[in-house]
């Protein structure tokens, strides 16, 4: 069994009225990327906040490695200079009036350190995280990107046993942003830290984490592996949040074990078999929405399949966006849009023929 990093449990907090966080529990296992993941409001940074000792729970207790250095009931509370954790923020916080060395060093220098060890503590963090040789250069004459590296030498330098990210990429262009995430993660398992990571962006979530909980309002929407949030959300919440959903109206014409008929009744009437994942959940007769994600739909551009799960359209719009083709269909009443490779062409007022693979379907109660 994993050994636990961090448990939190029952914590809430109160802005006066507003309940931003609410009884949320939750364990994170030693060495794993941990990602919160919601939209603004919804609670991320302020539990971030609390596991690092910015923000006071008004209830619950945080257990570091099995020892609590929050309880709310036992009166505990732990300075966040004491919890072993480093922190980089969505900002930076980089001090302008310092060179990259001396911001660096600074948490060190707290700590009374001896000047030998910080310098070849500072060099060696530096070296990690590809500033070898910067040390000198004043902090504003930094790019986005090499700010965003000395905010994480701070954080890694006196080998915090957490490290916690606040959006940490918020501020980069989109190029920076695609190269700083595959260098994080590099540097996450070269060092095999347990990282707790907050973003509203679902890209940094799905494709750097071990683990996602995504929050709503201050509450646990789901948690689980990235993969099996984005091809099975267990809320509608998650399954609009995580990327672009087609959903088609219908209503569940048979119900046999984990398996489920549906009239598309807005789509021409076609019939859909989908896997019915929660069989007591829905009956014969009752409306449904069906949903799929526009990479998993299949289009050809000529013919008509006939059988379930295939439907027959008309091509509004086609927008190219590079790596593919994004088309917005129009089936009976309903308009959807699905992507095609880049190599498929398509027009406005082309038929089309598509199938929707029984396995990427979710099936929800309207």
């Amino acid at each position: 069994m994993a050994e636990k990093a961090l448990v939190l449990r029952h914590i809430t907090k109160w802005f006066g009225r507003v309940k931003a966080v609410d009884d949320l529990s939750l364990d994170i296992e030693s060495g794993q990327l941990f990602t919160l993941l919601g939209p603004s409001g919804c609670g991320k940074t302020t539990t971030l906040r609390m596991i690092a000792g910015l923000e006071r729970p008004d209830a619950g207790e945080i257990l570091l490695k099995g020892q609590p250095i929050v309880s709310v009931s036992r009166r505990i509370f732990v300075p966040p200079e004491k919890r072993k954790m480093g922190m980089v923020f969505q900002s930076y916080a980089i001090w302008p009036h310092m060179t990259v060395f001396k911001n660096v060093a600074y948490p060190l220098e707290l700590r009374k350190v001896s000047s030998s060890v910080i310098k070849e503590k500072v060099d060696k963090v530096l070296s990690l995280v590809g500033l070898e040789g910067l040390g000198d250069r004043p902090a504003p004459n930094l790019s986005g990107g090499q700010q965003q590296r000395v905010a994480l030498a701070r954080a890694l330098v006196y080998e915090p046993e957490i490290l916690l990210l606040d959006e940490p990429l918020s501020n980069l262009d989109a190029k920076l942003r695609e190269q700083m995430r595959l260098e994080l993660k590099l540097l996450q398992r070269k060092l095999g830290i347990t990282v707790i990571y907050v973003t509203h962006d679902q890209l940094e979530a799905l494709s750097m984490s071990d683990q996602v909980v995504v929050l709503n309002q201050g509450k646990i929407e789901q948690q689980g592996k990235p993969r099996d949030l984005y091809e099975q959300p267990q809320t509608p919440f998650v399954r609009d949040f995580l990327g672009k959903t087609v959903v088609l109206r219908g209503v569940a014409r048979a119900v046999e074990g984990q398996r489920l008929r549906v009239e598309l009744t807005h789509a021409g009437g076609v019939m859909v078999e989908c896997p019915c994942h929660s069989p007591d959940s829905l009956s014969a007769g009752q409306k449904v929405y069906v949903s799929v994600r526009p990479e998993d739909v299949v289009v050809t551009e000529a013919g008509y399949a006939s059988g379930d799960n295939y439907l027959k359209g008309t091509v509004e719009t086609v927008l190219f966006a590079g790596e593919r083709t994004e088309c917005q269909i129009k089936v009976g009443e309903e308009s959807i849009l699905v992507y095609v490779p880049r190599s498929q062409v398509m027009d406005p007022g082309q038929s089309v023929s598509f199938q929707l693979p029984r396995e990427a379907v979710n099936v929800w109660p309207a």
